[in-house]
C-alpha cells in the first residue's frame, strides 16, 4: 500500500505540471482571441485551445480527477460550438472561459474551489454551449473534421516534437552547470602552467645569450700552470672548470630546447581545453534558455484583471515573445517586469472618459517588445500611451521625503529630475495601496538590471506616455573581473560595473571641499583611494610611476566614483565562490576566487563599496572632532523604548555590544518621564505602543524646548509610507522598519547622528 500511495504521488506530480502547460496554453489562446483576429487565424486559435482542453480532460480522466474532467468536457463542448460556428465569439463568452480556466487553477492548488461554485460553472458552460443556433447535420459534417482525420494531424504534426523533449528538473540543469563552470578552473590553470613554462624557457635563454657574451672571454685567458699567483687555479683545474661550464651551456641549451617543446606542447593542449570547456559550456547555457514569453505568461491576465479594478481599459501588446533568454535572468527579472507593468496600467494609463477627454483611444495600449542587441544583448521595451511621468510631482515628493535640498531640486533639468524616481522611497502616488505608493519597486529594478550586468533608461513625454527599456545579455555570460592591486592585496572588481581603467597625471586630480576629485569626459567625479575605503594597510600609490595614479572607475545606480589602486593587472575570467554560509554578509566582499597561480583572491560588492565609499569621502571632508575634556571616557546614552519585552532585550543587547550605554522604557510615558529626570544622547522607540506611541512621544519630544534638539530614530513593524511620512512629519531623524531589519544600519543609523 505505501508503494502505492508513492506511485500516486508522483503521478499527481507529474500531471499537476502537464496541466499548468495545458492551462497556460489555453490563456494564452483566449487572450489572443480578444484581440479580434481574421476568421481564419481565430479558427485555428480554437482548434489549438480545444486541443489543449481535450489533452487536459484526458490527463485528468487517468489520474481520476473527474471535477478536473467534467470542467474540460464543458469547456469542449463550447469550443466545438464555436468551431462548428454555433456560437459567436463575445466578451461575455471570454470572460466565462477565463472563469473555467480561473477555476480548474483553484481545483489544482491546495485552494480549492467550493463544488456549489464549480457545478455552476459547468452549467453555465453547458448552457453557452446550448445557446447558439444549431447547424443542420450536413453543415456540421463538412465543417466538423472527421475524428480520425483530426487525430491524424494530431500524430503527425505534435508528437514528433514531443518525443523530441525531454523533461528534466531544472535543479539538475543548475546543477550541471555548476559543475561545467568549475571546469573553468582547470582552464585557468593550464593557461598559467604555460605561462610559467614560457617563463622557464625565457630565463634559460637569457642565461645562455649571457655565457655567448662572456665564454670567449674565459677561452682566451690561459692561466699558468701553477697558477699566477693571486689566488686563480692551476691550469688543469682551470680546464676543468672551463669544461664543466662548456657541459653545463650546452645542457642549458638542451633543456631550452625541451622547455620550449614542453611549453608549444602545454600551449596546443591549453588552447584545446579551453576550447572546449568554452563550447561545453555554451552549449549548456543554451539549454538553460528560454523563450521570453514565458516571463510574460502570467501578465495578459495581471493586466485584464488589475485594469478592471481600476475601471480602465488596457490592451497587451507583446512582440518578440520567441527570443530565447537565459532562464536565471528571467527569473530574476519576474519580480522587477510585474512592477514596470504595474507602473504602467496603475501610473500610466488614464481613466476611458480621462483619455476621451484628452482626445485619445478610450482603450489604452501596453506595449512589450524584445529584440537582439549586439549579438549577444536584449533590448526590452515596455511602453504605455498614458500621461507620462509628472515631473513637478517628482520634485515635490523628492522634497518631502528629505532625499534631495530644495537648492539641489532648483539646479536639475527635467531629464535629471526624473532620474530623482529611481532613489527609494519617492513616488508621485498620493495614496499608498497593494498595488503601488511605496516608492521602492523602480529603485529596485535599476539594481536587479544593473546587478545582470544590465543597463536601464526611461523617456517620457507629457499625455503621449512614457517608455522604459532595459539592456540585458542574453546569457549569464561567464564572470569577468577587473584584476588590481591596493597595497599588498589582490581584488577583482566586476567588470559590468567598471566603466574605465585609466592613468591620470597627480597634477589632474583636484582638492574640492577637502574631497579628490578628477575631470573625465568634463564632468568632476569624486576619487578615493581603494585601499583607504576597504581599510587596507597602503604600500605606497603608485611607487614606480609617481606622476601617474592609476584609477579605475565604477558605475552603479546612477553614480560614478573613481578608485586610486596601486596597479591594473588586466581583466580575466573568474570563478566566483561564496563565502559560505559562515561569511554570508561580508562588507564590501561579494565572494571570492582562486587564480590560475593558486592564490585566493576576494570579489569586491560594487554596490557595498560605492556605500563604503561615499561615507569614507563624507569622513574625509569633515575634520576630525575633538573631544571636549571629560567627554573622552564618557559613554554615548541611548533610551529604547519598546513595549515587547523580546524586542526591548535585542535593541538592549544590540547597543550595548556597540559600546552604548543603554537603558529601557516600556512605553511611551516611561520613556517621556525618563528623558525629563536623566540625560540621553539619542531615543531608539517602537512606533505601536499603550499609553503614548512612538509618534506622539516624538512630537512631545519636539515640543520641549529642552529636548528639542534631541536624535529620535523609530524602529516599527508599520511600513506604510504614511507611517513613514507621519514619522517625519512629528520629527523622528531616521524610520526603521522591522520587516528589513539590519543591526548593522541601526548602529550606522545612530552613529550618523551622535
Amino acid at each position: 500500500m505505501g508503494k502505492q500511495d508513492e506511485f500516486l504521488k508522483r503521478l499527481l506530480a507529474t500531471f499537476k505540471v502537464e496541466a499548468e502547460e495545458h492551462l497556460q496554453a489555453i490563456s494564452s489562446g483566449l487572450f489572443e482571441l480578444e484581440k479580434a483576429p481574421d476568421a481564419a487565424r481565430q479558427a485555428q486559435i480554437i482548434e489549438t485551445v480545444f486541443r489543449e482542453a481535450h489533452s487536459l480532460k484526458g490527463a485528468a480522466r487517468s489520474v481520476d480527477l473527474a471535477e478536473v474532467e467534467a470542467i474540460c468536457q464543458a469547456l469542449e463542448s463550447v469550443l466545438a460550438a464555436s468551431k462548428r460556428l454555433d456560437l459567436a465569439w463575445s466578451p461575455a463568452l471570454s470572460e466565462l472561459l477565463h472563469q473555467a480556466v480561473k477555476g480548474l487553477e483553484g481545483l489544482l492548488s491546495s485552494s480549492a474551489p467550493e463544488k456549489p461554485r464549480m457545478r455552476e460553472l459547468i452549467q453555465a458552460l453547458e448552457q453557452a454551449a446550448k445557446g447558439g443556433k444549431p447547424a443542420t447535420q450536413r453543415e456540421e459534417r463538412d465543417r466538423q473534421p472527421p475524428e480520425n482525420a483530426t487525430e491524424g494531424r494530431l500524430l503527425a504534426e505534435e508528437r514528433p516534437a514531443l518525443a523530441e523533449t525531454v523533461r528534466i528538473p531544472a535543479a539538475r540543469l543548475d546543477a550541471l552547470l555548476l559543475q561545467v563552470e568549475e571546469l573553468i578552473a582547470a582552464k585557468l590553470s593550464a593557461r598559467q602552467r604555460v605561462l610559467e613554462l614560457g617563463d622557464a624557457k625565457t630565463a634559460c635563454a637569457a642565461w645562455r645569450k649571457e655565457w655567448a657574451r662572456v665564454g670567449p672571454q674565459v677561452r682566451i685567458r690561459q692561466p699558468s700552470p701553477a697558477g699566477n699567483g693571486a689566488g686563480d687555479p692551476p691550469a688543469g683545474e682551470a680546464e676543468k672548470l672551463l669544461e664543466f661550464v662548456e657541459w653545463t651551456s650546452s645542457h642549458l641549451g638542451s633543456l631550452e630546447s625541451r622547455l620550449a617543446a614542453l611549453a608549444a606542447s602545454a600551449g596546443l593542449e591549453a588552447r584545446s581545453l579551453a576550447t572546449r570547456v568554452d563550447a561545453l559550456l555554451e552549449d549548456v547555457k543554451r539549454v538553460l534558455m528560454l523563450p521570453f514569453s514565458t516571463l510574460l505568461e502570467p501578465l495578459p491576465r495581471y493586466v485584464r484583471e488589475l485594469a478592471r479594478e481600476q475601471g480602465k481599459d488596457i490592451e497587451l501588446v507583446v512582440q518578440g515573445g520567441e527570443l530565447e533568454i537565459d532562464r536565471r535572468i528571467l527569473e530574476e527579472m519576474k519580480d522587477p517586469f510585474l512592477h514596470l507593468v504595474r507602473n504602467c496600467v496603475d501610473h500610466g494609463i488614464e481613466r476611458p472618459e480621462e483619455r476621451e477627454r484628452r482626445n485619445k483611444p478610450p482603450r489604452g495600449r501596453v506595449t512589450i517588445a524584445a529584440s537582439p542587441r549586439n549579438g549577444d544583448k536584449v533590448e526590452i521595451l515596455l511602453a504605455d500611451d498614458g500621461a507620462g511621468i509628472d515631473v513637478a510631482g517628482l520634485r515635490a515628493a523628492a522634497l518631502k521625503l528629505g532625499t534631495i535640498t530644495p537648492e539641489e531640486v532648483g539646479k536639475l533639468s527635467d531629464q535629471e529630475a526624473l532620474s530623482l524616481m529611481l532613489r527609494s522611497g519617492v513616488s508621485t502616488s498620493p495614496l499608498i495601496t497593494s498595488v503601488s505608493g511605496r516608492g521602492l519597486g523602480l529603485a529596485i529594478v535599476q539594481e536587479k538590471v544593473e546587478r545582470l550586468g544590465g543597463r536601464l533608461s526611461f523617456e517620457t513625454h507629457p499625455g503621449a506616455g512614457t517608455s522604459f527599456r532595459m539592456v540585458l545579455p542574453l546569457t549569464l555570460a561567464t564572470f569577468r573581473g577587473v584584476l588590481v592591486r591596493a597595497g599588498e592585496q589582490l581584488l577583482i572588481l566586476p567588470t559590468a560595473s567598471v566603466e574605465r581603467a585609466v592613468r591620470v597625471g597627480k597634477e589632474v586630480i583636484k582638492t574640492v571641499e577637502n574631497r579628490e576629485t578628477l575631470a573625465l569626459d568634463g564632468q568632476p567625479v569624486s576619487l578615493v583611494r581603494l585601499a583607504v575605503v576597504l581599510e587596507l594597510p597602503e604600500r605606497g600609490v603608485n611607487a614606480g610611476a609617481p606622476d601617474t595614479v592609476h584609477v579605475v572607475v565604477l558605475a552603479f545606480g546612477g553614480r560614478r566614483i573613481a578608485f586610486a589602486v596601486d596597479e591594473v593587472l588586466g581583466e580575466q575570467e573568474v570563478l566566483a565562490k561564496s563565502l559560505g554560509r559562515q561569511l554570508s554578509r561580508v562588507r564590501n566582499v561579494s565572494g571570492a576566487t582562486v587564480l590560475g597561480t593558486g592564490k585566493v583572491v576576494p570579489i569586491l560588492n560594487v554596490p557595498d563599496l560605492m556605500k563604503s565609499a561615499v561615507r569614507a569621502s563624507g569622513a574625509a571632508a569633515r575634520p576630525p572632532a575633538v573631544p571636549a575634556e571629560g567627554e573622552k571616557t564618557r559613554r554615548r546614552s541611548v533610551l529604547v523604548v519598546e513595549d515587547s519585552i523580546t524586542a526591548r532585550t535585542l535593541l538592549k543587547s544590540i547597543l550595548e555590544t556597540a559600546g552604548y550605554e543603554v537603558r529601557t522604557a516600556v512605553d511611551g510615558v516611561d520613556g517621556f518621564t525618563q528623558l525629563r529626570s536623566s540625560a540621553f544622547d539619542l531615543v531608539v522607540s517602537d512606533v505601536d505602543m499603550p499609553r503614548m506611541s512612538g509618534f506622539d512621544l516624538t512630537a512631545r519630544i519636539r515640543g520641549d524646548r529642552k529636548l528639542a534638539e534631541l536624535p529620535v530614530v523609530l524602529v516599527t513593524a508599520l511600513e506604510s509610507r504614511e507611517d513613514r511620512e507621519r514619522g517625519m512629519d512629528v520629527g523622528a531623524n531616521a524610520y526603521l522598519v522591522k520587516s528589513s531589519f539590519d543591526q548593522s544600519n541601526l548602529v550606522e543609523v545612530i552613529q550618523r547622528l551622535i
